[in-house]
């Protein structure tokens, strides 16, 4: 696969022009020169082979050769939501939801919850998803919504019918994926409390367990949607 870069505009067959941080990658990091060929995409879930055309000091002048559309999506929709966690473990968190195909990353204020992102710490965790995403070959980017209290959100009437929850000691068993739409929840350090499970089950959520023993927010929710991915590609 060819060195990818984000553009934040609409694309097509034609010149193009790249600055800011991709520019500064493409030109000075990646050393490339007019002639080499580059894909870019832009989240419209398409790619855009193109070759560079002329490197100047800030701007990267590049001519698209044509539009592809690989397959490379889940067939059904993935929404996991979860408290963001401490320092580096919230990109691991998101980089590898991204590469799982998730759809879309919810950050819940729980009773417990330690970390409250603001927006420039969304604005961070998209970064994070672009970067994903360049490396894994996605072209629709992992969606970030602001910060949603738990108790509204496990209500949503806008989520799928099939929602799971996990928490310790969950009765339910996190069955094989495949192309149902699905919502899936991950409690925070010290789990969810009675209440909001109470809430959730209220709702319509299945209560399962990870096993025996207790696992991070980040493995967690990996684990979850790697599940529930694994047999959800076209």
């Amino acid at each position: 696969m060819a060195d990818r870069f984000h553009v934040n505009s609409p694309l097509g067959v034609g010149p193009v022009e790249l600055d800011g941080p991709e520019a500064h990658h493409l030109a000075t990091v990646c050393r490339l020169r007019p002639g080499d060929v580059v894909c870019l995409f832009n989240g419209d879930g398409r790619e855009y082979p193109a070759e560079v055309t002329q490197v100047a000091k800030r701007v990267v002048s590049l001519n698209v050769l044509r539009v592809e559309a690989p397959e490379r999506e889940l067939a059904f929709r993935l929404e996991v939501a979860a408290p963001v966690p401490k320092g580096d473990r919230a990109q691991f968190l998101v980089e590898k939801l991204t590469e799982l195909g998730v759809t879309t990353f919810v950050p819940l204020k729980t009773a417990r919850s330690v970390v409250e992102p603001r927006e420039a710490k969304r604005e961070k965790l998209e970064r994070y998803v672009i970067e994903a995403s360049k490396q894994c070959g996605r072209n629709v980017l992992m969606q970030i919504e602001p910060l949603a209290e738990w108790a509204s959100y496990c209500c949503r009437d806008t989520l799928p019918p099939r929602r799971l929850l996990a928490h310790p000691g969950g009765a339910g068993r996190l069955g094989v994926g495949g192309e149902v739409d699905a919502a899936l929840a991950v409690g925070p350090e010290g789990g969810f409390t009675d209440e909001e499970v109470g809430a959730a089950r209220s709702a319509g959520w299945q209560v399962i367990g990870l096993g025996p023993r207790i696992l991070r927010i980040e493995t967690a929710a990996v684990v979850l949607a790697g599940r529930l991915s694994v047999n959800g590609y076209p």
